[in-house]
């Protein structure tokens, strides 16, 4: 049998090694970035589901030193995922003593999230699980952001996505979902996006 694709180190993986990123999924952030112009210096960036802190590590390099990322999973970061204007908090993101230390810090300009759950290989169950997560990180952007805010999470193909991209549109000016280039050809996920966040 064929070696699995997700085995091989393909082209963004070995770029993410080189420039010194836990993961290749940080080049999806990037697209999104230069797409959307999601991340501007001395932001306060919420990173959902963050670990092993690629998304983290961008966000820290492309603010340089301003702002802060508030970083939270129930899994650790890489050892060398640090910074001065990093907040790393453990835990479930569900809890609500968890939910009110990110809330404390708040609010924020940016909310992104690219948490996936534990896949299956069952589809149906890994999109109903990935729609959770996309649930969970909806509700942190409505409650959190600033007005003006912007946001990304990373979705399963085939979930609901209509039905979060109208609850995006009551939240945000503009809703929409983007598939990155660097996500693996096989994979079926793909990320909503949303662009100032409306007055509340």
């Amino acid at each position: 049998m064929p070696a699995n694709s997700y085995e091989k180190p393909d082209f963004w993986s070995q770029k993410a090694f080189k420039e010194g990123y836990p993961a290749r999924s940080v080049y999806k952030l990037q697209e999104i970035d230069e797409k959307f112009g999601m991340i501007k210096k001395n932001y306060t960036v919420l990173d959902l589901g963050s670990s092993p802190g690629s998304w983290t590590t961008f966000l820290m390099r492309k603010m340089d030193g301003t702002g802060k990322v508030v970083s939270c999973d129930l899994n650790p970061l890489a050892k060398d995922v640090k910074g001065d204007n990093l907040v790393f908090i453990q835990g479930d993101l569900t809890v609500k003593a968890i939910r009110d230390q990110i809330k404390g810090i708040g609010p924020y300009d940016l909310v992104v999230c690219d948490a996936a759950p534990k896949t299956t290989g069952n589809r149906i169950v890994d999109t109903s699980s990935s729609e959770f997560l996309v649930e969970m990180a909806i509700w942190y952007a409505e409650n959190m952001l600033r007005t003006g805010g912007n946001f990304c999470v990373k979705i399963f193909q085939n979930g609901d996505q209509q039905k979060f991209l109208k609850k995006m549109r009551e939240v945000f000016t503009t809703a929409k979902g983007f598939k990155p280039e660097a996500c693996r050809r096989e994979s079926f996920e793909t990320y909503l996006i949303g662009i100032n966040k409306k007055m509340r």
